[in-house]
């Protein structure tokens, strides 16, 4: 009876797992096909996004670059998504296979222990019996081929079993493995929408500032351009300049211009550090403090935070709003800064006013930036060798 319920077993589990392999390899295959149809898309998009960065910067080409950025991060969302779907596929059919190998085997092993201890018995402590009962010896020999064989098989089955548990063990560690792609694959995802989010949110604000308007476009790139001359001009000492006094570490030395001015098109401080004519990542020098996140702007990425690892008390009051970083940030690359890079650290508050980092001797000074006048205050430091800028400000 064991025998032949242990046939029905194994004889079920091979009847499904048959007619289930048609269905499984028609899905992979279509899986495979979408997948590499969504690798050409993906591949397609970086190709033109390449090309895009090499042509003049136009309003329609950025637009155009924007549009292959959203169109790029949407294939990759689509290809997560996919992937993410033949893995919960694969996850809900070891699941599957796995409750079904734990159910067999506990079957299998119960009936397998009541054959070998029942052969086993017959084997060590009945052998005499089966040649007293048998009436011939050719009847004995029978017999006793007859238990050796059953005794050949229960260890095959123990065999068949020992694999069993094996490949059992193998299904669970390799859903585990699928469950880690999965969670590495939704966190991915996460991302990506957020990203796409992020980009078209830039388009809108691109086309909010410009009002779709070659011209406007085109004045944006030329402010910015105008700002990062004026700046190096001003470095080089070109700038008109009146000597102030001696201030404080944290005395108020400007106040930040509420909306937009010569050269900025918005609120915003522009903070600088030189030492012998050279910029410096203002990041090296601030002290470590909470701040908020603004790098996305209308430019198709958005910059990642950074830390602050100085000793410098900030410029502002309050909780900084962060805006823009040091060196070829996103804006930068569009070509804002004629291909140079960002050479201060952009920051607001909700309190305007601005305070001097170190001690040190001040001057107000303004240059000519955009038809207009941009007005900073310089900080000459009395005990390091270096000197702030504070640009876009009101004097007090």
């Amino acid at each position: 009876m064991s025998k032949v319920l242990f046939k029905i077993i194994i004889f079920a589990f091979f009847l499904g797992f048959c007619c289930f392999l048609p269905s499984l390899s028609q899905a992979e295959d279509n899986h495979q096909k979408k997948l590499e149809e969504l690798a050409r898309q993906i591949e397609e998009y970086q190709n033109k996004i390449k090309e895009l960065q090499g042509q003049q910067k136009t309003l329609a080409s950025t637009i155009n670059y924007l549009d292959n950025k959203i169109y790029l991060t949407q294939a990759q969302i689509n290809k997560s998504e996919k992937e993410i779907e033949i893995l919960k596929e694969e996850i809900d059919g070891l699941s599957l296979k796995i409750g079904f190998l734990d159910k067999s085997l506990n079957e299998l092993s119960k009936i397998l222990n009541s054959r070998i201890n029942a052969t086993y018995k017959t084997s060590y402590f009945q052998p005499l019996y089966l040649l007293f009962s048998s009436e011939t010896f050719a009847n004995f020999f029978t017999k006793l081929k007859y238990l050796q064989t059953a005794q050949a098989h229960d260890r095959s089955l123990m065999i068949q079993l020992e694999k069993q548990k094996q490949n059992y063990d193998e299904q669970k560690e390799l859903k585990e493995k699928k469950q880690e792609e999965m969670k590495v694959l939704k966190q991915a995802l996460e991302t990506q929408t957020a990203t796409l989010a992020q980009q078209k949110k830039s388009k809108q604000a691109l086309l909010e500032v410009t009002k779709n308007d070659e011209r406007k476009f085109q004045a944006l790139l030329a402010a910015a351009k105008a700002e990062m001359e004026a700046i190096q001009a001003i470095i080089a000492g070109k700038g008109q300049e009146t000597e102030v006094g001696s201030v404080k570490e944290g005395e108020k030395i400007a106040s930040i211009i509420l909306g937009s001015s010569a050269c900025s098109t918005g609120t915003h401080l522009h903070f600088q550090v030189v030492k012998d004519n050279n910029n410096q990542n203002p990041a090296n020098f601030l002290k470590s403090q909470e701040v908020d996140w603004d790098l996305c702007g209308w430019w198709p990425e958005c910059d990642q935070p950074f830390s602050f690892s100085g000793s410098w008390n900030w410029p502002l009051n309050g909780r900084p709003r962060i805006t823009q970083g040091y060196g070829m940030t996103s804006y930068a690359k569009t070509g804002a800064y004629g291909g140079g890079p960002h050479t201060g650290l952009d920051m607001v508050s909700e309190d305007l006013q601005v305070k001097a980092v170190k001690d040190g001797i001040l001057y107000q000074g303004s240059i000519a930036c955009g038809g207009g006048t941009l007005r900073y205050v310089r900080l000459k430091h009395l005990s390091d060798g270096y000197e702030t800028y504070y640009l876009h400000v009101n004097y007090y």
